[in-house]
């Protein structure tokens, strides 16, 4: 396959060359012309006024030079043609019209490669765009998500600012205004850890440690969440290692979890299995309650991307996405699987390679 893709890139790469050569060569040749006829210019005066002879000369000249630039004006169209297709489609992407697409004309929509640039195009593409409306998705959800605790804020403080309130009224709206505090905090971490791990490439603090412990902590972390909703805790596994950054991996298990514990019913029980297996370890992370889309549980990484697009529940879009990313850059893999339960699975090199 790829010395029959290589051959289809040569023979395209031959076609451009022999055109250019063309191109040239009709440029030398009328040149070459041009250069003879004014160097033997004095035949033509032979019998002729040197006004007769100069303009023989002059409209032979530019007889000529007509005739090569038509030539190669035509001659251009085949390999320019395609070239100015692909510069304009992307000047118009460049400019924020996410809905171009290439398409070639003629024979060389035919040509396999010709084919792979417009599928590559036309996927990249395909892709900002989506990007872009989940970005436009995002800043309104944000906005939203963001205004609501600031005024729940600012009204409860207004209320303990007028006074008259009893001892159980203020302690209810100081738990009110905290609450929010905290949940304002929480978006705006998700946000700076999305920001700091799509820059990094690298990890720079790699270290090995217990991850079983790591996993117990983040439950403990999460109490008051949990603890709301009376949710059971499954957590047999054994203790396990792992080479990889301990405060981005915690960011992982931190937002599974917390996703684990916001869609579960009350008074369910969520899952956490910890094993490894051919050199990697394996985290699942379990809950019952609603089922995730199939045509959703991929978009589910992507930044910005909700499932619920009510924001009848808490969240940004961009926790998972945060999952992903980390996971990625220790070189593991992240998947989603709902049926009768949600499962998120982690799979992540026990020693590093990265």
């Amino acid at each position: 396959m790829r010395h029959e893709e290589r051959s289809q890139r040569l023979s395209l790469t031959l076609l451009f060359s022999a055109v250019f050569l063309a191109f040239f060569l009709i440029i030398g040749l009328i040149s070459a012309a041009v250069i003879v006829i004014l160097i033997h210019r004095d035949v033509l005066r032979v019998g002729r006024s040197p006004l007769q002879a100069d303009l023989i000369v002059g409209v032979i000249v530019l007889s000529c030079v007509v005739l090569g630039t038509l030539l190669t004006g035509l001659l251009s169209r085949i390999p320019l043609g395609p070239v100015n297709k692909v510069i304009n489609a992307m000047n118009r992407l460049a400019a924020g019209d996410f809905r171009t697409r290439l398409h070639f004309g003629g024979r060389l929509s035919g040509h396999p490669i010709a084919r792979e640039l417009t599928n590559s195009f036309n996927t990249m593409a395909s892709e900002l765009e989506n990007t872009e409306m989940l970005r436009s998705d995002f800043i309104n959800n944000f906005s939203h998500e963001f205004k609501t605790p600031i005024v729940s804020i600012a009204g409860f403080a207004k209320l303990l600012k007028r006074g008259n309130l009893t001892p159980e009224e203020q302690r209810e709206y100081l738990d009110i205004i905290e609450s929010e505090s905290l949940r304002l905090s929480a978006m705006a971490t998700n946000v700076l850890s999305m920001t700091k791990v799509e820059n990094q490439t690298i990890l720079t603090d790699v270290t090995t440690y217990n991850v079983s412990e790591q996993i117990r902590n983040c439950v403990l972390l999460l109490e008051p969440k949990w603890a709301k909703k009376n949710i059971e805790w499954d957590m047999d596994f054994d203790e396990h290692t792992i080479s990889g950054s301990r405060e981005l991996l915690q960011e992982v298990w931190l937002n599974l979890i917390d996703n684990a514990i916001k869609f579960s019913p009350e008074n369910e029980t969520v899952t956490i299995t910890l094993c490894e297996r051919g050199g990697n370890t394996i985290a699942s992370i379990a809950n019952r309650g609603a089922a995730i889309p199939p045509e959703s549980r991929e978009l589910v990484f992507r930044k910005f991307y909700q499932v619920d697009r009510s924001h009848g529940t808490e969240g940004n879009g961009v926790g998972l996405a945060v999952v992903k990313r980390v996971v990625e850059l220790h070189g593991g893999t992240v998947s989603a699987e709902s049926g009768g339960e949600t499962v998120f699975t982690v799979s992540l090199p026990t020693r590093s390679t990265v």
